[in-house]
Order: structure tokens, then C-alpha cells, then sequence
């Protein structure tokens, strides 16, 4: 929940997208819903409206996944305009966004669980949040740890593909917390805000510089956004960190506790790792999808290097 009327107005600042509203937490655990364990998809997995979905190498998943589970990428559900100055990896329309989802066998009864193969986090959490933008984020959540803790745990796992099918699915109801460029930088140094980047520290700070030779991002990271690198939410095992380890994470880097967070990285998909830990938290989150791509290319887009401000 917003948790002053303060922040209230500041989420409806920017005129040109009154309509956007960031995607709070459920309570009072805002881990319960976004997180399934091991034992709960064990005892659930034969439910007949679970909905079960793989995210990662194609190759591998024809080798060994979860049983029931179907293959889902980052481009089934997502837009890229690859010609020059486009945007790669956008919410789709939510017209198309529905028919991918339902043929993933989605309908509007599905309990969906998303599960990553390997290192496959962030692609996840950016389907996960893609769920979320669709109105499906309270049926939807994440296994903790993916495969690897699947297998860890003594569960089975098949090459057997299974059949396909096509949901029911009425239009979507979309929870829009996308964020532009001009609202990012309405935003900067708002008291209860926190511009968070989520790119590894080379990139925040300077010493790198993302894009591609053709297409160079700006070096460095938008003024006064504050570094929680995507890779430091999750631990050795690829499972997010504790509850405390993640708000000692986001304290030290200068977030509030209550802070409504706007989250970018390179093209969009990153963040998503951050920004589902701050979910996790409890912070209302947004989503800035266009991130340093779509920033780089505005003239007049404020940014600075340097390394982060670490409080003690």
C-alpha cells in the first residue's frame, strides 16, 4: 500500500500517465504470495488448474524439466523493435499479450508457478512482472531457488512434453506500473522515491559502458539513482536473500524503508530481479521499461558517474 497521502501525489505528479499506480504487495507477507517452496508445488503439482512454466535454454528443458511444465521465453511475452533508435524487450498490447498467454494454457482460473532452469533469474521475474502488468500477479508466483532447488530436494524431473493446450481467458485487466522516461526524470530527487539501477557496478558507475558499438548507451547512471546490482538479491544457490539480508541491501544503499521504488537496467529485464526483492520487502514498485536504452537516447537525459553512495 502507498503509505502517505504524500506519495500519493507524488506517483500522480506526471499528467501524461495518471493512470499508472505502483504495483504494491499484498500483506501482511508480501513474500507469500510472490514465493512457492519446493514441498507446496510437490503437494500441488497435480492440481488441475496449475499452470506450470519453464524459463530457460530450450535444449535443456527438452532434456529435463518439472513434470507438466511448458517452455516459456521473455519474447513470447514481450515486443522488440530491433530497427534503429526501437526498444527491445516492451510490454506487449494487451490484446497480444492474452493470446500468448493462453496459449501457454493459461485461463482464469490458473494457479501459475514460473520456475527458472540454472542461472535463469531474471528472465523469470521479468515474466513474472509481465503477469502482474496482465492482472494476473495475485495467482501467479515464483519457486524459490527454480530447478536447482527442485532437484536438491530429491524431486523428479522428465524429457516427457506435455500436451498441448489453449486457455480461456477473458481481456486482461492491466495493472499499469510502466513508467516513461519524462516521469523517470519527474521523479528525480522526490523525498519517497528511490531510482533504483539495477546493472552490475561497472555500468552504474562508469568504468563500462553498455549498448552496442552501433548503438552506444551514455556512460554512467541516472543522476541521483541509487545501485542494487540484480545479481546481489539472490544467494550462492540462485534463491533470494532473506528478508533481513535484503533490507540491510537496500538500507545501505539508501532506500527507505517505505520508499516507492522506479527500477531500470540496461533493457528492462534486470531490474525485474531487483524490483521483485522490493516487492518482497513491501515497497511499491514501477517499472521503468524502456531503462538505459531508451534513456541514452534522450538528449536531454541527466546522467553522472561515479560509485554508489554506500551508507554505513
Amino acid at each position: 500500500m502507498l503509505r502517505t497521502p504524500l506519495l500519493l501525489a507524488v506517483l500522480l505528479a506526471a499528467p501524461a500517465i495518471a493512470r499508472t499506480q505502483a504495483l504494491a504487495p499484498a500483506a501482511p507477507d508480501p513474500r507469500a504470495p510472490l514465493f512457492v517452496t519446493t514441498s507446496w508445488l510437490s503437494g500441488h503439482a497435480k492440481d488441475a488448474n496449475l499452470v506450470l512454466l519453464h524459463v530457460g535454454d530450450p535444449k535443456d528443458y527438452a532434456t529435463a524439466h518439472i513434470a507438466g511444465a511448458r517452455l516459456v521465453s521473455t519474447q513470447d511475452v514481450s515486443v522488440s523493435d530491433r530497427s534503429a533508435g526501437g526498444l527491445v524487450l516492451e510490454m506487449p498490447s494487451p490484446d497480444t499479450l492474452r493470446a500468448h498467454l493462453a496459449a501457454l494454457g493459461i485461463s482464469d482460473d490458473s494457479r501459475i508457478i514460473l520456475y527458472y532452469a540454472k542461472d535463469w533469474v531474471s528472465p523469470t521475474t521479468r515474466i513474472l512482472l509481465t503477469l502482474a502488468w496482465a492482472g494476473l500477479g495475485d495467482r501467479t508466483s515464483m519457486l524459490d531457488g527454480g530447478m536447482g532447488a527442485w532437484t536438491a530436494d530429491g524431486h523428479a524431473t522428465t524429457a516427457e512434453l506435455p500436451a498441448a493446450t489453449t486457455g480461456t481467458l477473458a481481456p486482461l485487466k492491466i495493472r499499469n506500473f510502466v513508467v516513461d522516461a519524462s516521469y523517470v526524470q519527474s521523479m528525480i530527487g522526490k523525498p519517497g522515491v528511490s531510482i533504483v539501477d539495477a546493472r552490475l557496478p561497472a555500468f552504474y558507475e562508469g568504468t563500462q559502458t553498455g549498448g552496442s558499438t552501433a548503438a552506444p548507451h551514455k556512460t554512467g547512471h541516472i543522476t541521483g539513482a541509487k545501485s542494487v546490482p540484480f545479481s546481489t538479491v539472490t544467494d550462492e544457490s540462485a534463491r533470494f536473500r532473506s528478508p533481513a539480508e535484503l533490507a540491510e541491501l537496500f538500507s545501505k544503499a539508501g532506500i527507505g524503508p517505505h520508499d516507492v521504488i522506479i527500477g531500470y537496467c540496461h533493457l528492462g529485464q534486470q531490474a525485474t530481479a531487483m524490483l521483485t526483492a522490493a516487492r518482497s520487502l513491501g515497497h511499491p514498485i514501477l517499472l521503468y521499461d524502456g531503462s538505459f536504452q531508451d534513456w541514452s537516447a534522450r538528449a536531454d537525459s541527466p546522467v553522472e558517474t561515479g560509485p554508489a553512495k554506500k551508507l554505513p
